[in-house]
């Protein structure tokens, strides 16, 4: 367990905590984290674990930056329109901090690369940074089935929520949320819009969590919907349960196989 004195002097904050310390810092040098999505909620995540040290940290996503994602999307710049928008994270992750491996996957996660994505490098927490419903509950699907933790989140006009999923205690998304609502049921971002720090507000909060699940420390926001509402700044906690007939984590699941649901609603 040896630093480089520059590693010393990047991560002096973090050891002098002492909940973190020179070994909390070494897991999170060890750590790897799956961000699914740079986009509003995956940008600050990935940002902020970049800089803290997380040694290896995925990027997934396959569209390019567009000129409406500055807005919000803070680790993509105006000189990357165009870009793909996992270069343009490594890039910006790497000018922060050299020392993270960061591993793109260009491409849109679905049913048939997901579960290879995450075993890739066998990540070790897993961020939902996505804006549609049917992804989300393909990435707690997998979750579930894999047996990896995972932060989910959804932001859109002036509110955001977050829940964090552990393997064998649950409560799982789909324990919340049962399935995706129906097609034209909830407005688009596009169509509601959505207040661009609502992104650093949640997307830290599930950094913060990555980071509490690789050193150990705290308590995750397992069992529990954080909510958060930027007009009245009220952060709300709400005791979650598991469902025992949950259709993908109960003892008795009815979903043995992921699903592709129609890509038609943005969460």
């Amino acid at each position: 367990m040896r630093f480089t004195n520059s590693q010393l002097q990047r991560y002096s904050r973090h050891i002098i905590l002492e909940d973190i310390g020179v070994k909390g810092q070494q897991k999170m040098l060890d750590g790897k984290v799956l961000i699914i999505g740079t986009g509003g909620l995956g940008a600050p995540a990935a940002l902020y674990l970049g800089a803290a040290g997380i040694g290896t940290i995925g990027l997934v996503d396959a569209d390019v930056v567009d000129l409406s994602n500055l807005q919000r999307q803070i680790i993509h710049q105006t000189e990357d329109v165009g870009k793909p928008k996992v270069i343009s994270g490594r890039e910006s992750i790497n000018q922060t901090n050299p020392d993270v491996n960061v591993v793109t996957y260009q491409e849109r996660a679905d049913s048939k690369n997901i579960m290879d994505i995450i075993k890739d490098k066998e990540y070790d927490f897993i961020i939902d940074g996505t804006d549609n419903f049917p992804v989300k509950f393909l990435i707690n699907d997998a979750c579930v089935m894999l047996k990896k933790p995972f932060s989910h989140a959804g932001i859109i006009r002036f509110q955001g929520q977050t829940m964090t999923y552990l393997p064998d205690s649950g409560p799982c998304y789909r324990c919340v949320f049962k399935n995706p609502p129906p097609p034209d049921t909830v407005p688009t971002c596009r169509q509601a819009g959505v207040l661009g720090v609502m992104g650093g507000v949640i997307g830290s909060i599930q950094a913060t969590e990555a980071i509490k699940y690789i050193t150990g420390v705290g308590t995750l926001l397992n069992g529990k919907l954080l909510t958060y509402n930027a007009k009245t700044m009220d952060f709300r906690q709400i005791k979650v349960s598991l469902d025992k007939n949950c259709a993908v984590c109960s003892d008795t699941p009815s979903i043995s196989e992921l699903i592709d649901y129609d890509l038609n609603v943005c969460g």
